[in-house]
């Protein structure tokens, strides 16, 4: 009889561990509220020295109504084994039949198994009675260190080159993502986070600090590179192809044309360099005269592209192309010009607004649906996306690309991928872990209890049946 009060006692336990037979309704709506404001300042506690508390996980109550269903069921097997032994036991001592024995052998080994794998699963998340009993409560005791194995199970097993790139050949990135930016309201979603991006760069960039570097980068660039050598080299292309003979066409005919309509002031300057002593009317006559002669050259200029005058500025502006890139003389009086004209106040607000025309370039168009800039991202997507779908070769490169730049992720950066999992581990709260744990976990392993109640029933049936047939 004191082995039966015994056992009660343990499952009376087991039942006040678990938390699962309250006496009434009110007690254990009053005692759940109060064991969670103890547990509540304990986490604050906790979290006060050190101890984080890991993230709430959606449907957590549903899961903690589920566990505790479980532990119900489990805690009925162990309770039906008991009261079964408690009725064979007694029926024994009142001169039972010999089929009973067997049923008693049958619950008492249900119960040795329900308790042993009670004590099993609870040793996992805390000490079964609150005993100090060696190899309990592993999560809470050892959770610094299962959160090393778990980092290292996850950084082996996972992270490595070659799962990596398989799974990403699998998963066929470039044609999914293809077919995803053919379509146009997708490419449109990324013209605008795009636009958003773009926005919040430029709204963060300060204006002084970027017009500095633009400064120093552009100014900077140019003032190292001499003028001379490359600006001859585009003359001489220019020269070569004629390019330029508009240009002289051009001023031909200005010249032509001032000369023509200037007639008083070519007069008067003719006039002004004659000597005092001359009569005026022979002063008339030579300034007519040479107002002819001008004319007609520059009549001449105009309309003869053979002209020798023609002709003699095609050989000084080659020959210049060539001093520009050959003659020191030349070459320096390219750089002093160079250097006037970088310190001049008008190039230097030019420089200085440049970034503030681009800037509301910029933000104008990434505002603007419509703008030719997010126009042509939008086409230049579904264009890439059509590609991406039609064209193999591009798509093997893109995937080949992705796999390349995953591996060198996984490779370099393993450890500190990693050391987020064990470093998060180490910052929970080990209480709350652990009671996180089996709220996940937990449901199931109550099956554990259940088949070794079942189990053990069979087995000491098996033993019992065994032994009356020995004996």
């Amino acid at each position: 009889m004191s082995d039966v009060v015994g056992r009660q006692a343990v499952s009376g336990a087991e039942a006040r561990q678990d938390g699962e037979v309250p006496a009434t309704g009110a007690g254990r709506l009053g005692t759940s509220q109060q064991g969670v404001g103890h547990q509540g300042a304990g986490r604050q506690g906790a979290g006060q020295q050190g101890g984080a508390v890991p993230s709430p996980v959606p449907g957590e109550a549903e899961k903690r109504r589920a566990l505790r269903r479980m532990k119900l069921v489990a805690l009925a097997f162990l309770g039906a084994a008991t009261v079964v032994f408690l009725v064979t036991t007694i029926w024994g001592a009142n001169g039972a039949p010999g089929w009973v024995g067997y049923v008693k052998a049958a619950a008492e080994a249900g119960m040795v198994g329900a308790l042993a794998d009670w004590f099993a699963v609870t040793a996992l998340f805390r000490r079964p009675l609150g005993l100090p009993i060696p190899h309990t409560a592993i999560i809470p005791s050892r959770k610094d260190a299962l959160g090393n194995s778990l980092g290292e199970f996850v950084g082996t097993n996972f992270l490595s080159e070659q799962v990596v790139r398989e799974r990403l050949r699998r998963v066929g990135i470039a044609a999914r993502l293809g077919a995803w930016l053919a379509r146009t309201e997708n490419a449109e979603r990324v013209t605008s986070e795009l636009a958003t991006v773009v926005r919040g760069a430029v709204t963060v960039l300060r204006d002084e600090d970027v017009q500095a570097v633009m400064e120093q980068a552009v100014v900077s660039r140019v003032v190292k590179v001499p003028w001379g050598p490359p600006l001859g080299k585009l003359l001489e292309r220019v020269f070569e192809d004629g390019a330029h003979h508009k240009l002289v066409d051009l001023m031909c005919d200005r010249a032509y044309d001032w000369v023509k309509g200037n007639y008083d002031q070519v007069m008067t300057v003719v006039s002004d360099r004659a000597p005092s002593w001359s009569p005026k009317f022979f002063d008339s006559l030579v300034a007519d005269k040479v107002y002819g002669e001008v004319l007609s050259f520059a009549w001449a200029v105009k309309t003869d592209v053979n002209h020798p005058m023609r002709l003699a500025l095609d050989t000084f502006l080659r020959e210049f192309a060539g001093d520009l890139q050959r003659d020191p003389t030349v070459m320096a009086r390219a750089e002093t010009v160079k250097q006037q004209v970088l310190e001049h106040p008008e190039v230097q607000n030019l420089i200085g607004s440049a970034w503030a025309t681009a800037k509301k370039m910029l933000l104008d168009a990434a505002e603007d649906p419509s703008s030719e800039l997010r126009t042509r991202v939008r086409v230049a997507l579904v264009a890439l996306g059509e590609r991406l779908v039609g064209d193999e070769t591009l798509r093997t490169k893109a995937d080949s690309w992705v796999e390349g730049a995953a591996a060198y992720v996984v490779l370099n950066y393993r450890a500190e991928i990693t050391t987020l999992i064990t470093d998060t581990v180490q910052r929970w709260d080990a209480e709350e872990t652990a009671r996180k744990v089996e709220l996940q976990v937990g449901r199931d392993l109550q099956f554990i209890r259940i088949n070794g109640t079942v189990v053990g029933a069979l087995a000491g049936l098996i033993i019992y049946t065994v032994a009356q047939l020995i004996g």
